[in-house]
């Protein structure tokens, strides 16, 4: 069955696959970045493999940027642990890849190849690992059944299963009983997701709830924020503030007049706005909207903070530490398709707001019961919920030590990770090749 599958797959999923992407690569610039970053790489590739030092080799592989988030504790981990390990990065998306080119603890950070039998061999061939780890759910099953015929273990960090998955219907069932029973080690978040894979009746690989290294990465990047001050003291001074984060326009059509609702009952509020996409017409829009009712300034302005009411942030990478200054969080794209990290809140231990639509992630219904997070439907929910957490002191310290100990009852996966990992990075010692 597993020879009739790769058949199958090579001959029916892919070319339509690469048909589909290079048409979508035609009005689409992020999938032309893409298919243009992979026209050198086996060449780049071979020059940067050709100059790696000896030393056991881990390869890492995440689809996009926040994907690689998930991969860093176990990177740093092992880097601290096993000096000479060599980590070759791959993604499959450009964004994951654009963002992470210049991250400090990989030897090697590359596109992962389309998904071909020849492309897969040619990969593997040149960064010759010792282990591979694919993180949370993108797997590329000829690379997984290459990895397979050359007895190279494979781990899936972080694994995730929904119950609803397409990945169940009868057909695609047994399709990825051959990819996931060609992999060694499944570490999943919870043991939800154990018994989502157990379906797929899997034989070889072991199955395992071992939780998330989100938490610990988390954990680290806070520690790290609270030393940087972003915002002068004197803007927050006396300011009760809430932080928005990763928002969408459909978040703002109800966080925006909450917020407004909420400034007229008391003029200590401060609102620091994070778009997920902070465009200037995103921020444009955003001050058009607050016109006349309330006063806005741009983060990369605030040098001029004369007590305006709403700080448009209109650069990334900088949202954990703004959380650092919040009395409470709002969370974006939660009125959207899913919700964005909930953690890189919680962690700071302020309450943590958010819309309907969180069943992509498991930790905002686990925050919820926890008492450190609440759901708000609509405006008036929003600005009930909030204005309450802001009155009470009482309230809202008791729901933030509820979210901080959330994130720390949950630290450790990256250290039972490392467990798996590390007995494999004996096959190159003293710096021998395969």
């Amino acid at each position: 069955m597993h020879t009739i599958w790769r058949l199958l797959y090579n001959v029916i999923f892919i070319p339509p696959f690469w048909a589909a992407l290079h048409a979508l690569g035609l009005v689409n610039k992020k999938v032309a970045r893409g298919i243009a970053g992979r026209k050198t790489l086996f060449a780049d590739l071979g020059r940067t493999m050709a100059g790696m030092a000896a030393g056991p080799r881990v390869w890492v592989h995440a689809s996009s940027m926040g994907e690689f988030e998930q991969a860093k504790p176990i990177i740093a981990a092992l880097k601290a642990r096993h000096p000479d390990v060599r980590i070759i990065a791959s993604f499959f998306s450009p964004s994951g890849f654009e963002h992470s080119r210049k991250y400090p603890l990989a030897d090697a950070i590359v596109y992962i190849p389309f998904d071909s039998p020849g492309r897969a061999r040619r990969f593997i061939d040149l960064i010759r690992p010792d282990v591979a780890v694919m993180v949370r759910y993108d797997i590329w099953p000829n690379h997984i059944w290459e990895l397979r015929a050359r007895a190279i273990p494979v781990i899936i960090a972080n694994a995730t299963m929904s119950r609803r998955t397409l990945r169940r219907l009868p057909f695609l069932r047994s399709m990825h009983h051959s990819v996931y029973n060609s992999m060694d080690s499944i570490l999943t978040v919870a043991e939800s997701d154990v018994a989502a894979f157990r379906a797929f009746r899997l034989q070889r690989p072991t199955v395992k709830a071992i939780g998330d290294t989100r938490y610990d990465q988390v954990a680290t990047r806070s520690a790290e924020a609270r030393k940087r001050h972003i915002v002068p003291p004197a803007v927050v001074a006396g300011k009760k503030v809430i932080v928005a984060g990763s928002t969408w326009p459909e978040d703002e059509e109800v966080l925006l007049p909450a917020f407004l609702t909420l400034r007229a009952e008391r003029s200590d509020l401060l609102l620091i706005l994070t778009p997920h996409e902070p465009t200037l017409e995103h921020c444009e829009g955003i001050e058009r909207e607050l016109a006349g009712h309330a006063t806005t300034i741009r983060f990369s302005a605030l040098n001029e903070y004369s007590g305006e009411d709403v700080i448009i942030v209109d650069s990334v990478g900088v949202l954990l530490v703004l959380y650092a200054s919040a009395h409470l969080a709002y969370v974006g794209g939660s009125f959207r398709q899913g919700i964005h990290n909930v953690l890189e809140a919680a962690v700071y231990g302020i309450p943590v707001l958010f819309g309907p639509k969180h069943r992509n992630s498991h930790e905002p219904l686990m925050l919820v019961e926890r008492g450190g997070g609440f759901i708000v439907t609509n405006e008036e929910e929003c600005s009930t919920t909030a204005g309450n957490l802001l009155r009470d002191e009482r309230i809202r310290t008791t729901a933030g030590e509820r979210a901080s100990s959330f994130v720390q009852s949950h630290l450790g996966a990256t250290e039972q990770i490392l467990q798996f990992i590390e007995p494999h990075l004996t096959t190159r010692s003293n710096g021998t090749s395969q």
